[in-house]
Parts: structure tokens; C-alpha cells; sequence
């Protein structure tokens, strides 16, 4: 399963956007560190399903929205020398290693200060936050490849040795691969092996881009002054309430309002039963979404998993005719796939016995046979057939 992880100074809003988007019960407060031990949760991205399209009604959706299932880690907050074990620093980078990308959650309104601390909306500039949190990772990620950096050196003038394949197995437990370093390394003048400690903090930057990319979300959206909605939106950030979301979840839940996550708006059930209050807050909530086109929160995660880590959606099916598995389930399973994936690379996604088996595909809405080499769209329907059950 794709993790995304939450990360920002203590007190901009991530423990409510994990909320939001799992509905799992943590802890919230206005105060620094409310957050100590990382969260872990299961939220989803949403794609259109394609039953809409093949006239079937496949259980697996709601309204044609298919939600598919990723996790997401909420940690403790970052603070500046965080990399040297200020505040929970450590503990914090190190749940990193399991995201294969991050949202960064900055507290658009300025009611925060770079600690974490409650000040007056709107007299500090999230721009900082920015990168304060960038600069922190890559300190982090140096530090660990200092501690290191004299034996690869040393181990560098033997003959036929990879400082990038030595550099990927110190990182290993971060989930990087040695191909994230060759892109790093793209447009050195010095080699690797014998970079100064400038290029190398530079490199380990450009290494957690790669590695460990990253979108920025400007949470508390609602209370933020205007100029400093026009200066974060030339930095492309994403506008997010996460309390909004979170309130209308609840709503949902409780069956006061009609609304899947994602929605541009929402649809009130039963006006009457509202209070005065309910309706305030929900009239509140629906201009902002007017404003937003939407929360933020499914959004957010929707970009960090489609246009950031640029992946599709491909349904397995084991009857192309009917577009069912073997239990005649219509479209049971929703796989996310690096774009640029096979049949090939989805057969072992299914099952790594069904990979090795594997002999060709079927695309289920044409039934036309596809090679191993064929690169799947988002949306495709495929039928793998594989010497192995």
C-alpha cells in the first residue's frame, strides 16, 4: 500500500487533516506536540470507477466514486535543529522512512509561530515554515550519509566500485533506490566520491525531491488574510480546511448531509432537524468550499498520489466478459500503478506466483490481447493470464 506522511511544525493542523481523512480517533489541541508517537491510518484517493461507463452497478463505489485505499502517518511536529534532536526531531524523521511521499501541512492563517505556539492570525508568514521543513529533512538525510562518507571514500578507489550503489545501501531503510541517486547526481561537474560538503548537502536535497517528493498544503485556508492567500498560491500550494473536512464527515456519517470526500459541495438531508448553530457552521463551511472548490483534504491527497507520484488506476478482472473474479464479483479490486506500468508489473502486483506465471493479457473492454510490454491507462480493465493460479 502507497503511505503518504504528514509533516509541519507542531500546531499547523495535521493531526485534524489525519482526521479528516481517516476518521480515526487522535488527539487535538491548540498547543504544541500534541502529537508524540506517529499516527498511522488507512484514507483513500478517489477515482471515477468504471462501472459509470459499462452500465454496471459494481457495489464497489458510491455514486461512481471509487475510493481506494492508502495510508497515511501523522507525526510528531518539526521544529528548527530538528536534525540535531531538537524537540522530537529524531523521532520524527525517522517515521519518515515509510512515506514514499509528504504533505506538507503549513498553517496558512499565521496563527502559529515557527514553534508551534498560538500568536495572532495573519503575523507569521507560513513562506518560512516552507523551508525551515525542506532544510531539515536534508540535514537529516546528510547526517546519515556523513556518518558513513570516509569509509565510502576510502572504498571508492578500488577498482570497478559504485559510489551510488554504496549510497543506496546506506539509504535502504529509506525506501531509496539507486535510481533515485542517479537522478540526483544528473548535472554534478564532481564526482560523487568527491564532493565537498556543500555539493553533498546540495545532493542529499536534491535526493529527498526525487526520493521523497513532496506537495505543500495550506491548511486553516478559512482564517487566512487575503494577501497571504495571493503569496502562497504563486508558491502552487493547495488551500485546505481540514476542520471543515472533518466537520462534514462527521455530518455525513451522522446523516445530516449528503457528501463523499472530494465533493465540491455538499447536500443537506434534513434541514429541519438543524439547529442554528449547524447551520451557521455549515453555511461557513459551504463558502469556503465556494471559494476552495472544496475542503483541500481529498484533494490534497489526490495530488500527492496522481500528479505527484504520477500513478494510475488498473482493475484486475478474471472475466473479461463480465468484468468479474472468480467469485463473480464485478470489479472487486482497484490497483494503484506507477504510470508507464505492464501487464506484467500488474500480474505481479496481484500475486508475485501469478508474475512469474505470467503469459498475456487481456484488455477487458476491448477483448483484444495485450503484450507483456504494453503500457496500461489509467481506468484499464485487465485479464491476466498466468501458468500459476
Amino acid at each position: 500500500m502507497i503511505t503518504l506522511a504528514l509533516a509541519g511544525k507542531p500546531n499547523c493542523g495535521k493531526s485534524t487533516f489525519f482526521k479528516a481523512a481517516t476518521l480515526a480517533e487522535v488527539a487535538i489541541a491548540n498547543y504544541p506536540f500534541t502529537t508524540i508517537d506517529a499516527n498511522h491510518g488507512v484514507a483513500y484517493v478517489r477515482s471515477v470507477c468504471p462501472c459509470t461507463t459499462l452500465g454496471l452497478t459494481c457495489g464497489n463505489c458510491q455514486d461512481g466514486v471509487r475510493l481506494i485505499p492508502i495510508g497515511l502517518v501523522d507525526v510528531a511536529g518539526l521544529v528548527p535543529d530538528a536534525h540535531k534532536g531538537r524537540g522530537l526531531g529524531n523521532q520524527f524523521l525517522d517515521h519518515l522512512r515509510e512515506a514514499q511521499a509528504i504533505l506538507h501541512i503549513v498553517d496558512a492563517s499565521g496563527s502559529t509561530d515557527t514553534e508551534g505556539n498560538p500568536i495572532t492570525p495573519g503575523t507569521h508568514d507560513p513562506r518560512e515554515d516552507m523551508v525551515f521543513l525542506e532544510y531539515e529533512m536534508t540535514m537529516w538525510v546528510y547526517g546519515i550519509l556523513e556518518k558513513h562518507w570516509q569509509k565510502v571514500q576510502r572504498m571508492a578507489q578500488a577498482k570497478n566500485f559504485s559510489t551510488e550503489a554504496a549510497i543506496a545501501e546506506i539509504f535502504a531503510g529509506l525506501g531509496i533506490v539507486q535510481e533515485h541517486l542517479l537522478l540526483a547526481t544528473q548535472g554534478m561537474k564532481t564526482e560523487l566520491h568527491r564532493a565537498s560538503q556543500e555539493e553533498l548537502i546540495a545532493f542529499c536535497g536534491r535526493l529527498l525531491q526525487v526520493a521523497k517528493p513532496m506537495i505543500i498544503v495550506g491548511n486553516k485556508a478559512d482564517q487566512a488574510p487575503p494577501d497571504m492567500v495571493a503569496h502562497l498560491r504563486e508558491k502552487q500550494v493547495i488551500f485546505a480546511s481540514a476542520a471543515a473536512e472533518l466537520a462534514l464527515r462527521k455530518a455525513a456519517t451522522g446523516g445530516i448531509i449528503r457528501y463523499i470526500p472530494g465533493d465540491p459541495q455538499f447536500t443537506i438531508l434534513h434541514e429541519e432537524t438543524l439547529s442554528p448553530a449547524q447551520r451557521a457552521g455549515l453555511a461557513q463551511i459551504r463558502a469556503l468550499m465556494e471559494r476552495i472548490n472544496g475542503t483541500g483534504v481529498q484533494q490534497a491527497l489526490n495530488a500527492a498520489v496522481f500528479s505527484l507520484m504520477d500513478m494510475i488506476v488498473v482493475y484486475p478482472v478474471e472475466d473479461e466478459s463480465k468484468f468479474t473474479d472468480s467469485q463473480g464479483r464485478i470489479l472487486p479490486d482497484a490497483f494503484l500503478m506507477k504510470r508507464g506500468s505492464t501487464p506484467r508489473d500488474l500480474a505481479y502486483r496481484v500475486h508475485t506466483d501469478i508474475g512469474k506465471g505470467f503469459l498475456y493479457a487481456v484488455d477487458a473492454r476491448s477483448r483484444m490481447r495485450v503484450k507483456d510490454t504494453h503500457v496500461l491507462k489509467d481506468g484499464d480493465i485487465i485479464k491476466i493470464v498466468s501458468t500459476r493460479k
